[in-house]
């Protein structure tokens, strides 16, 4: 019996760089010893990549079942959904309705799958988010589902899983961060500082730490405004929403500690302090995460790594991502680094393994 988990890959955009990449990760036969991956997308825009990268001794295999695949290293294994018309014609890096409505297939696909069972766990390329939109409203007259608009995958995830309390999860290595708000304006982010939502993230955190198999986590809880507020000087959402939520939290046994300054929690959280940080808005936890993920080499003036794992917390499914988007300026060039799909890939066979205990 083999026990290794299934992963299905969705593609991401055409247009962008997650073909290119999809194909770089799958190369590293290492990959096939921790999981049987196949990729949800065009076989045609795969097999395109596979001479983008010139990958010449991969073999892609087309699946219409999962049970189809072969899961062998140098054969990569595409459940083919028949979503690019023309490929010579397709433009590649740049927004396109049928780019964007491919992209959202895959993701559409992709949730069937792991909602069935057929997946154990699930990990998307990126998509565009106005090439995504603007399909949904182009293709809104042949679709029954009635969704004419989506912030972007989280939202889809949480959308067709029925989910109402999720949020997302950025991981390098071990700082780990999840958002209290994520795709609103920050006028907005601001508003929605309350306690219930507040505990309700510390909460997942917690529980998506356990899965990863640590027994007592620490959460570090950040603050909202400078200096925490400083007693109300600069802000009460400390006061009143953030710390009640922290209350609450150890109430319940929760290892929760704050409310931190934002300033140095992340120095902290990276000299081992916490295991996770609940941050209050989107760019508070992602600018620090890509700080130390995103690394450009000013001598070669290439990128030297472009790592991060985004998770979606709190599905009944597994959904990890890479942690940057489509990569239109490097698509078709075949330079792009594979290393986030990689460590996506890999994170979500921890959670599997964390489902399974």
């Amino acid at each position: 019996m083999n026990n290794k988990p299934i992963v299905g890959i969705t593609m991401g955009d055409p247009a962008g760089n997650g073909p290119e990449i999809t194909v770089k990760a799958l190369s590293h036969a290492s990959l096939y010893d921790r999981c049987r991956p196949i990729v949800v997308g065009d076989a045609k825009m795969i097999e395109q990549a596979v001479g983008f990268v010139g990958a010449s001794d991969i073999v892609i295999h087309r699946c219409e079942k999962v049970s189809d695949a072969l899961f062998t290293p140098g054969t990569i294994d595409v459940l083919h959904l028949d979503l690019i018309a023309d490929v010579t014609s397709f433009p590649i890096g740049k927004v396109s309705i049928e780019g964007g409505n491919a992209a959202f297939q895959c993701v559409r696909k992709v949730i069937e799958l792991a909602l069935a069972g057929e997946v154990d766990a699930t990990c998307t390329n990126a998509l565009n988010k106005e090439a995504l939109n603007k399909a949904l409203e182009h293709y809104h007259g042949e679709r029954s589902d009635g969704y004419t608009h989506f912030d972007g995958h989280t939202e889809i995830y949480a959308t067709y899983t029925h989910t109402k309390k999720y949020t997302m999860m950025l991981a390098h290595h071990d700082l780990r961060v999840v958002h209290v708000s994520t795709h609103v304006s920050l006028r907005e982010a601001c508003d929605r500082v309350k306690k219930a939502r507040v505990l309700e993230v510390i909460e997942i955190a917690d529980k998506a730490c356990r899965d990863m198999g640590i027994a007592n986590p620490k959460v570090a809880v950040a603050g909202l405004n400078p200096h925490c507020g400083e007693n109300g000087l600069f802000g009460t959402e400390e006061i009143e929403e953030i710390q009640p939520a922290i209350e609450a939290a150890k109430a319940k046994g929760i290892q929760a500690v704050g409310p931190i300054p934002p300033d140095s929690v992340f120095s902290e959280a990276l000299g081992g302090w916490y295991d996770i940080v609940v941050c209050m808005y989107h760019d508070q936890g992602h600018i620090p995460l890509k700080t130390v993920g995103f690394v450009f080499d000013r001598e070669k003036q290439t990128w030297k790594a472009v790592e991060g794992v985004n998770v979606t917390l709190g599905l009944p499914i597994i959904r990890t991502s890479v942690d940057h988007g489509t990569g239109f300026a490097l698509a078709g060039k075949g330079t792009s680094n594979e290393l986030s799909l990689v460590n996506a890939i890999d994170y979500a066979i921890l959670m599997t393994k964390g489902r399974q205990m």
